[in-house]
């Protein structure tokens, strides 16, 4: 009886940790598609989970960084849901590809046409975005989500270091080390030089070995005329002998 109590008593304690820690997990976040290089583009999903049990998420609102403006946002289509992106000038121009810049994306806003997140569910919402700053090590982007009973939450509080975490946590996307070529097509020259390297080793090998299967064939029917053109004289040289014999 006892063993049964506490381990009951156990089975509703850890019951009770998920259900309180549950809320701290299920919030608005963002996490790049493979990695976010500082100064190069990124694909970004913002992943937004329904918290509530009898409404649905109808639309999202991420704000991006003043700080840190991006030239270029470009989302992919979400089914059931209507996109719409907000542009700002900008106080200081920005330089991409060799020109300047003058307005950047502030905004970007999703709204359900459909019955959007329902309770239990959870979308991600692809941005396609650049140039990521080189001076930075993150970006935090500003989300409001609102629910299908018109209420309204804000995922805007910044992390403070060596603090908890706080209840409503903005979205931040962490950035990595730049790298050599910022749209990666470095890496597909390389991988095209490769491939053309492989190719020429795979057509001197296959060239090297239909020579040498040529060189094999000529040698064997060089052999097999020459054991037949023994195997005539032999024979012609028995039948002379055997006419000498006779006459």
């Amino acid at each position: 009886m006892k063993a049964s109590r506490i381990a009951a008593t156990g089975v509703a304690a850890a019951s009770a940790v998920l259900v309180l820690s549950g809320p701290a997990f299920a919030h608005v976040s963002v996490q790049p598609e493979g990695t976010a290089a500082k100064g190069g583009y990124a694909t970004v999903n913002f992943k937004v989970p329904n918290e509530r049990d009898k409404a649905s998420t109808t639309k999202l609102e991420i704000n991006f960084p003043a700080d840190h403006p991006l030239a270029s946002v470009m989302p992919q289509p979400v089914d059931g849901w209507n996109v719409k992106v907000t542009k700002s000038k900008l106080d200081k121009p920005l330089e991409l590809h060799g020109e300047k810049i003058n307005e950047a994306v502030t905004k970007v806003t999703w709204t359900a046409d459909g019955k959007g997140i329902q309770p239990g569910f959870f979308q991600k919402f692809p941005l396609s975005i650049g140039a990521l700053p080189e001076d930075a090590d993150e970006l935090v982007f500003k989300a409001i989500q609102t629910y299908s009973n018109d209420e309204v939450v804000r995922w805007i509080e910044t992390q403070e270091k060596g603090e908890e975490e706080p209840e409503t946590p903005a979205p931040v996307l962490a950035l990595s080390a730049a790298t050599d070529d910022h749209h990666g097509s470095a890496a597909s020259d390389d991988d095209a030089d490769a491939e053309k390297a492989d190719d020429a080793k795979a057509a001197a090998s296959t060239t090297e070995a239909a020579s040498s299967d040529s060189s094999d064939t000529t040698a064997r029917v060089l052999g097999v005329v020459g054991i037949v053109v023994g195997v005539a004289g032999v024979a012609f040289g028995v039948l002379a002998g055997r006419r000498r014999t006779n006459a």
